[in-house]
């Protein structure tokens, strides 16, 4: 009888033992999912420490840090490679998608453009918006427009009903950055001219 209940008590234990032993592979199968690419990873955190060709990621939920290694760092964030530890860190401008450092912007987000490296719901002056790039280029500076020429027509200025005349500007001062944008430099329109040349040319 002592045999029989030994036996039973013995059963119990080792299916105690093997239902705790199931709940900690799912814990840890768990924390695994959480933990892809750690060195070392906590519970509660994440993960602290990557392999060296991976970014740690830290983001705030509350009071509450989580960490999570990443191969780039998501839009906002810009990769800083360190000796111990390389981190995805936040650009300071909330405007910015994506940034080379922390206040220098690569690519605004929408109805931002970008200009020097910063975003402006407005193009500063001397600059025009590009839409398709959404950057401020640089635009020339120019000098006033000339008096309208005389109006001609094949080099001729009567013995014709319309003719064309024509004014020019130049630049005062060449664009600082490469590919500015220039206005047009000539302007031409259509005029009247005398039917008859003088002398009955």
């Amino acid at each position: 009888m002592l045999w029989i209940i030994f036996m039973l008590l013995l059963f119990i234990s080792s299916m105690e033992m093997l239902t705790q032993n199931r709940w900690k592979k799912q814990v840890s199968a768990g924390l695994l999912e959480n933990c892809t690419g750690c060195i070392l990873c906590s519970e509660d955190n994440g993960c602290i420490t990557c392999h060296q060709r991976l970014f740690l990621l830290i983001w705030r939920d509350g009071i509450r840090q989580y960490g999570m290694c990443v191969h780039t760092c998501p839009p906002g964030y810009f990769g800083v490679r360190g000796l111990e530890v390389n981190r995805c860190t936040k650009c300071r401008s909330p405007s910015c998608e994506s940034c080379f450092s922390r206040d220098f912007c690569m690519k605004c987000k929408d109805k931002f453009y970008l200009h020097k490296g910063q975003c402006f719901r407005q193009c500063p002056p001397s600059t025009a918006a590009q839409p398709d790039t959404r950057e401020c280029q640089e635009t020339c500076e120019l000098g006033p427009w000339s008096q309208w020429s005389t109006c001609t027509h094949e080099g001729r200025t009567c013995g014709c009903k319309w003719g064309v005349e024509t004014r020019v500007r130049e630049v005062l001062g060449a664009a600082r950055e490469e590919g500015a944008t220039c206005p047009a430099l000539l302007e031409t329109r259509k005029c009247r001219m005398r039917k008859h040349c003088p002398g009955g040319e």
